[in-house]
């Protein structure tokens, strides 16, 4: 099973379950299977744990700054399938309705630079039956957002998409103990 893992989950991973993994099982697996690319962390994944909340992530996850832990995703482009899919498909009609033709072309340009295109492309380009996207993100509301959020374009491109809880529970080596 090959994991692409997005900023949402891994900042939840550093806030919300790390602090309670006392034994440092969690840890140990996380960056275990990072660095054997399990766990996939693509670069602009990595450049937006950076900036948000202060980067915590990345000073949690210290091995994250090293270059052989992430994927670089420059050289992977949209087929005009995808682009027909952004302009129809992934857009929110009614923001796209209240959009000109300029905004529309920045907002498309900004999402196709943004990580959740990226993690797309590459899921995509290395799609294979045992490929999972995670997520923290869900299909709800977009909060005026141009373009929907993971796990709805996930649908649209049949891929599969998981929350970190989710993923968790696919391995068997990862067991939580109360005292």
């Amino acid at each position: 099973m090959n994991v692409v893992i997005d900023t949402s989950s891994l900042l939840s991973l550093v806030r919300y379950y790390l602090p309670f993994d006392k034994n440092k099982v969690l840890s140990k697996f996380i960056k275990i299977r990072i660095e054997s690319k399990d766990i996939i962390v693509i670069d602009k994944v990595y450049e937006e744990c950076k900036y948000i909340s202060r980067g915590i992530v990345v000073k949690v996850l210290t091995y994250l700054s090293e270059k052989k832990n992430i994927i670089k995703t420059t050289d992977i482009l949209p087929s005009s399938k995808f682009f027909n899919q952004l302009e129809n498909q992934f857009i929110n009609g009614s923001i796209k309705n209240k959009l000109t033709d300029v905004e529309f072309e920045n907002r498309k340009n900004e999402f196709l630079d943004s990580a959740d295109a990226k993690l797309l492309l590459y899921s995509l380009q290395n799609k294979n039956d045992d490929l999972i996207i995670v997520t923290e993100e869900t299909e709800a509301s977009n909060d005026n957002k141009a373009f929907k959020k993971l796990p709805s374009l996930c649908k649209i491109l049949n891929l599969s998409v998981k929350t970190l809880p989710e993923l968790i529970e696919l391995y068997d080596e990862i067991k939580f103990e109360f005292k």
